[in-house]
Order: structure tokens, then sequence, then C-alpha cells
């Protein structure tokens, strides 16, 4: 494990500076996500020019939500040492933080500016994808969000782990949302409407992320005590919500086409 990427000091400032390589693959994963954005905005919805504006917001959102959430799993202890809670850039994001703020800010900002929401879902479910899997070799390399103990081959110590070898499920994650992608790239060739993507999208990840949480050993907060954790939570109610939604849109394409 690498958290920090590299150190070098400014002219004039007494201190090191330190990139932390977890906000350097978010920083990564951002700038890659947004080229592909802008690509297939312009190439699917005929939008020639996509606001920076657009991304910053997302970025922002994510990054308050994330934060927030990762607070709320374990207030007393953020309630205690209020000095951790400066400590913004070195890891400690949770993703569906981000994803529920960051989803109706983003329908917010298409709905001002009349651009189709439901299409542009489906190219961000491919985005998300993007800076998700980065985000999680960030993760591996910060040495955050490892798994339970395992003697299995793919057992790896973490610096925290207190020498056990544990699951790696930032990597197994990182795989599965890579496997993702390529699942809703087909589907796309194959598309019956609009918003099916995301809706696969959040609808399989979340049943992902329930499957990966059993493997999960660092500490988090829990809705039951080690037998549902905060993602799994969340991750059920979604997956209810996108099964509703992709019933009703389909059942409203079949009476519109």
């Amino acid at each position: 494990m690498h958290p920090v990427l590299f150190n070098f000091q400014l002219p004039f400032y007494s201190h090191n500076v330190t990139i932390y390589t977890y906000a350097f693959c978010i920083v990564i994963g951002t700038l890659v996500a947004s080229l592909y954005t802008k690509w297939r905005a312009k190439k699917d919805l005929n939008i020639v020019y996509l606001p920076n504006s657009f991304f910053y917001i997302i970025f922002i959102a994510g990054f308050i939500g994330g934060k927030l959430f990762y607070y709320i799993e374990n207030p007393i202890f953020y309630y205690n040492n209020p000095h951790f809670l400066l400590d913004n850039f070195s890891g400690g994001f949770v993703f569906y933080g981000s994803f529920i703020t960051i989803i109706p800010t983003v329908i917010w900002y298409l709905k001002k500016r009349n651009i189709p929401v439901l299409p542009m879902l489906d190219i961000l479910a491919i985005t998300t994808i993007i800076v998700h899997s980065i985000g999680r070799i960030g993760c591996f390399s910060a040495g955050c969000c490892y798994g339970s103990h395992t003697n299995s081959f793919f057992g790896l110590i973490f610096p925290t782990s207190n020498n056990l070898t544990v699951h790696p499920t930032q990597l197994y994650e990182a795989t599965l949302l890579i496997l993702l992608a390529i699942v809703l790239l087909y589907i796309k060739k194959r598309q019956q409407f609009n918003g099916q993507l995301f809706l696969v999208y959040i609808g399989m990840y979340a049943i992902l992320r329930v499957i990966l949480e059993f493997f999960r050993g660092d500490r988090r907060g829990f809705i039951i005590e080690n037998a549902l954790s905060h993602s799994q939570f969340i991750a059920l109610l979604i997956l209810l919500i996108s099964l509703f939604l992709y019933r009703k849109l389909k059942a409203k394409k079949k009476i519109n086409p």
C-alpha cells in the first residue's frame, strides 16, 4: 500500500505538501470520466458544449456527500476528535453518500439547462463506474475499505489489519465495476428505453455491494450490528427503487413507443 504518492515543498512555505494516492486517483478518474461524458454527450445527444460547471458541481456534491456520510458512520469518534474533520484529503469517503447527493444535484442542473435527463443519466452510468473503479484502486493504495480475514490465495496484509491477511475487497470491487461497465455497453447496443442503462447500473451495483459488504472487515457503521451495514441498507433501498422505476419506464415505453 502507498497512501502517500509523493511530497514536495513550495517556495516560501516551511512545510511539505503531501499528495495522497487516494486523492490523486479521484482526480484522475474525474478527468477521464469528464472526457468520456463530453464525448458521449456530443455523440448521443448532439450536445456540442457541456459546461465545465457541470463537472464542478458533481465533484463538489460528491465530495460533500461522501465526507458527510463518512462522518455519520462514526459520529461519536468525530465528536470526540473534531480535528479529524479537517483531514479531508487522506481518504475516508462513502460512495453511497456521494451518490445520494450527486443524483438530485445532476437532475436539477440538467433540467435547468434543458438537457434530457434520462439519456444523460445513461451516459453518467458509465461515467460513475470510471470514477468509482479508479477510486477503489485509490482505496487499495490508502489501505482502507479492506476485507475480513482470509487464508485464501488472494489475501493481503494491510497496515491496519493487525498483520492479518484479509480480502482486498477494493480490487474485487474495481474488477466487478469494470465487468459491469462491459455489461452496460452490451445492453446499450440493444437499449429499449431512456434510463435503462442507469437503472441497470444502480440495480446491479446494489446487488454487488450487498455481497461485497460480507467480505468487508474494516470498521464501519451498521444498521443491525454485524448483520446489516449502512451501505447494505442503502443498497437494498436503491435496488427496490431501481426495479420499480425499470418496470414503470418499460411499461411507459410500450404504451408510447
